[in-house]
């Protein structure tokens, strides 16, 4: 297996340009901040940015929990890739991750001032120390369980590669350690979006009894409807739980777990 590294101080831009190097050496696998990534997909690990303090996201980046360091090994080993990108701050960083995994020697580093322009690393510097912002090269919906709640918005980029076009998707988080303050969202909005999105539906009369738990996962949003007769029960029902999702993630960006609709009744459409 060739093993590569793409080094860079921290803020600097690395991960929105791993994409780039990986498409540009023909690497399948990514290693970065803990995860392992393959092709825009997480395969395996959990990130370093949802950790609750610097100190633990550094050791979950450098793989030093027993456990996360075996799913990673045991995933290398079934999966026997031929290269692998390492992302990391520091030379030091990129060949504790080697070490720690397993991978032998490094084969070639590639520091990020060889591959962005001073412009685009000092955006990136002011992105970070500005906004908090980190960019994870996976879409969305691969580690929205990871980051429910967490989310600010999902990059889309469309690339050229010779007369053909690739749409890559990263997703632009907010570390749970970030400094900048914490993101809460009370249950009472939640109530009020299964509201506004089950009202939408047409068949719906009236809706109540709206119970929301806050799981490690993500959201389990149980409620009561009343349906107007005539309407197919099974058909309202689907798409109250379409709807209720589609606007809580939209607005919110938590992770929808479960939604559990009941129908408790039927009602004239004449009350």
């Amino acid at each position: 297996m060739k093993v590569y590294a793409l080094v860079g101080s921290s803020g600097t831009g690395k991960s929105y340009q791993a994409m780039n190097l990986a498409q540009e050496k023909g690497i399948e696998y990514v290693i970065d901040d803990g995860l392992m990534i393959r092709e825009n997909k997480v395969i395996g690990g959990r990130s370093a940015k949802r950790e609750d303090s610097r100190m633990a996201a550094v050791k979950r980046a450098l793989f030093l929990d027993p456990k996360h360091r075996k799913e990673i090994r045991e995933i290398l080993r079934i999966k026997t890739p031929k290269s692998l990108l390492i992302i990391g701050t520091s030379d030091r960083m990129v060949e504790l991750i080697a070490e720690n995994l397993d991978l032998g020697g490094i084969d070639q580093k590639v520091f990020i001032e060889e591959i962005s322009s001073p412009e685009d690393i000092q955006r990136a510097k002011s992105h970070r120390s500005q906004e908090g912002m980190h960019i994870i090269p996976v879409p969305t919906f691969q580690i929205k369980e990871d980051f429910s709640g967490y989310f600010l918005n999902p990059l889309r980029v469309l690339r050229r590669f010779g007369k053909g076009e690739k749409v890559s998707e990263k997703s632009v988080v907010r570390p749970t350690f970030s400094y900048l303050g914490d993101y809460r969202i009370s249950n009472r909005v939640i109530r009020d979006l299964v509201l506004f999105a089950s009202f939408k539906i047409i068949g719906v009369k009236n809706v109540w009894n709206i119970e929301v738990e806050n799981t490690p996962n993500g959201l389990v949003i149980d409620f009561t409807i009343s349906i107007v007769f005539g309407n197919p029960i099974r058909a309202i029902s689907e798409r109250v739980q379409e709807q209720v999702r589609e606007e809580i993630e939209y607005m919110t960006s938590f992770n929808i777990v479960k939604i559990n609709v009941f129908v408790k009744n039927l009602i004239n459409p004449e009350d």
